[in-house]
């Protein structure tokens, strides 16, 4: 008797396990559960991914939309650089995570047998504030093919710090405490260009 009673219960149990694993009503939800992070995971990655590549595009347009309105003038007023350079702080928008770095600079390529790369002036916004930058008589550089004696260039560079959306909060706290190198994305391009309507641009107050 107590050999056939264990061998009833040994085949409950297979009956069960049998039952167990033939029963798929749970299985929709099981595969749910493991492929929902994947697709959350591919969501959040493409639309950063598509943020950053914009972002990158508008850090480029601040450089030669300033570098165009300044390469405009005859002359200038530092209030006027000031007012070019909040202009193109706005092109970002809406992105607001940082605030880029913009500096126009002035710089004059002397006409002696080894010309010197000097600037004339230099005026940056940093942090929505704006200031002097290089001092006037700074050796500076530029690439060897604008390298020409006798020529007046502006250099623009426009700098951002990209802070991925899922990097960044409003209280610029680190609430999913991601702080690896994907933090601060680096963003910058520069531009050169000649004055359009006169030989060079000074700047009064600069």
């Amino acid at each position: 008797m107590g050999g056939a009673g264990a061998h009833l219960r040994i085949s409950a149990v297979v009956a069960r396990l049998t039952s167990f694993c033939r029963d798929r009503s749970g299985i929709a939800a099981i595969e749910f559960a493991f492929i929902v992070p994947v697709l959350l995971i591919m969501y959040f990655v493409t639309m950063e991914a598509s943020q950053a590549i914009e972002t990158s595009k508008k850090v480029s347009r601040i450089g030669s939309m300033v570098a165009d309105l300044v390469t405009q003038q005859q002359s200038v007023l530092s209030t006027d650089l000031d007012a070019i350079m909040a202009i193109g702080n706005s092109t970002l928008q809406p992105y607001n995570r940082s605030s880029p770095k913009i500096i126009i600079t002035a710089i004059q390529i002397s006409t002696d047998a080894t010309p010197k790369v000097q600037v004339v002036w230099s005026r940056k916004l940093v942090n929505g504030t704006t200031s002097v930058d290089a001092a006037a008589g700074t050796t500076t550089t530029v690439p060897t093919s604008l390298s020409v004696a006798g020529t007046f260039l502006i250099r623009v560079e426009s700098d951002l710090a990209y802070q991925p959306m899922i990097t960044w909060s409003a209280n610029s706290s680190k609430a999913l405490g991601l702080t690896s190198a994907f933090s601060n994305i680096s963003m910058s391009e520069t531009y050169y260009l000649r004055p359009r309507r006169s030989q060079t641009i000074p700047c009064t107050g600069c």
